[in-house]
């Protein structure tokens, strides 16, 4: 992402500070046209406040004494306050600004100065616009699943058919989706040929969990390694890259799709080891898909890698004819 874009998402942080502003705005106006006492206490808290700031500067030595006496002014002027809203039946809060996010209350950035999850999530959502991964979302969702699409005829290697295996499959997302912040070392490994269904399920897994919130980052393997390299060797945008790569082991879901499509050697075999390890050891989930079979996987890449995996992840096979193409084939004879 570029500077322009990232500006872009700063400056809407910008409107929703506004905006909060002007909603507690409102809502002040409309609780004092109808309880005028109100304003007049907050008035009187306000000139509490200021007194207490002018004998503090003509007495610095009763600093501490008279801070004292200010708190209890203000505590007894609030709890007047609250009685008499609580009388009116205004709801609690409804004089406080209210943040779309109250962990940097729209700002983006923690008091720590450290980026806050909801600034993370808009430049990757953004990211997601700019590779149409929001279309493909839209579309691969919990409301689109039809397994009417899927086979009935029995698979004579697993004894069931594409569509009961498809029925499983969506129950173990399910399951994923249901247990995700649990502490359970739960990843998940999608398996076989193309056009099966696998990165739907990984769609159909990222969409909701982007809907509670979560911090979900969505990439080819290719595009990962390319993110990797990006850092690790170009540097053309330094600071923006070196999010896009921590983001890589930082984010609460990271969703590796077409994993044995990249270019592999032994840069790519050692990257992927890292990021899963530590992913692996900082309890974060993981969601691997890929055309490769167990087997396949374990000659591609590390024993190691493999080992982690083996260990790590819940293997999920997908089994049927290719639906893309089958879907060619209907269009064609329509």
């Amino acid at each position: 992402m570029n500077e322009s874009k990232l500006r872009d998402i700063l400056t809407d942080y910008e409107r929703k500070r506004d905006k909060a502003d002007r909603l507690l705005e409102k809502r002040k106006q409309d609780v004092y046209s109808q309880i005028p006492q109100v304003k007049e206490i907050e008035d009187e808290i306000s000139k509490v406040g200021l007194e207490m700031m002018k004998l503090v500067l003509k007495n610095p030595s009763s600093k501490e004494e008279l801070s004292l006496q200010a708190k209890e002014k203000i505590q007894t002027l609030t709890t007047k306050k609250q009685d008499l809203l609580d009388k009116w039946n205004v709801p609690k809060g409804y004089l406080d600004i209210q943040y779309e996010c109250n962990l940097c209350k729209d700002r983006g950035f923690l008091p720590s100065g450290k980026k806050c999850n909801c600034l993370k999530q808009a430049i990757i959502n953004e990211s997601y616009k700019m590779s149409n991964l929001s279309k493909i979302l839209e579309k691969q969702n919990q409301c689109t699943y039809d397994d009417s699409i899927f086979s009935d005829e029995i698979d004579p290697k697993s004894g069931i058919s594409p569509r009961q295996n498809m029925q499983l499959i969506l129950s173990d997302c399910d399951e994923f989706i249901y247990d995700f912040d649990k502490d359970n070392d739960k990843n998940l490994l999608f398996y076989g040929d193309t056009g099966l269904g696998k990165t739907f399920m990984s769609s159909y897994i990222a969409k909701e969990l982007l809907d509670k919130g979560y911090l979900v980052i969505y990439q080819t393997s290719f595009k990962m390694f390319e993110i990797i390299e990006e850092y690790k060797f170009r540097n053309s945008d330094k600071h923006l890259s070196r999010d896009d790569y921590e983001n890589l082991f930082e984010c609460d879901l990271l969703i590796i799709d077409d994993l044995g499509t990249e270019l592999t050697n032994s840069f790519t075999i050692s990257e992927l080891f890292i990021i899963l390890n530590t992913r692996l050891l900082n309890s974060k989930k993981t969601i691997i898909s890929t055309n490769l079979n167990p087997a396949q996987l374990g000659e591609l890449y590390s024993q190691r890698i493999f080992s982690r995996i083996f260990d790590k992840f819940k293997m999920i096979k997908f089994i049927g004819d290719d639906l893309r193409w089958q879907n060619k084939i209907s269009n064609l004879k329509k």
